[in-house]
């Protein structure tokens, strides 16, 4: 798992998508990780020796990794992050920046629109 305890991300699906917090725990066989203040949950608690009245306590349940990206702490944008080898002993994480949504859209239309435009021409041709 590329998640690490202490790293910053993002909600990018889910109740709180587009929330920020810290990774409190990384729960590995689950592929899952618990972030500070997100996804919070009721939970109800009987009395104990600990808890002398018992209540509703809200705490936070784990969010599958997938549903999580990294914030680069320079430029405060999503980035995803890989691991690239360098040699055999040593490991390199690099950050790569994620462009928004509707910059990749508009730049996938433009392509569409070359490539439409050349099938016309070839068609009046015939």
């Amino acid at each position: 798992m590329k998640f690490k305890t202490g790293d910053k991300v993002v909600a990018i699906a889910g109740k709180d998508k587009g929330n920020t917090g810290r990774i409190s725990k990384v729960l590995k066989k689950s592929n899952k990780v618990i972030v500070e203040g997100l996804n919070l949950v009721k939970k109800h608690i009987k009395p104990n020796a600990n808890n002398q009245t018992g209540g509703i306590v809200s705490i936070e349940a784990p969010i599958h990794a997938s549903n999580v990206m990294f914030i680069d702490e320079k430029t405060n944008k999503r980035s995803r992050k890989r691991v690239v080898a360098d040699t055999k002993e040593t490991k390199k994480t690099v950050k790569k920046e994620v462009k928004k949504e509707k910059e990749a859209k508009e730049v996938k239309k433009e392509k569409e629109v070359k490539k439409a435009a050349p099938k016309k021409a070839k068609a009046k041709e015939d």
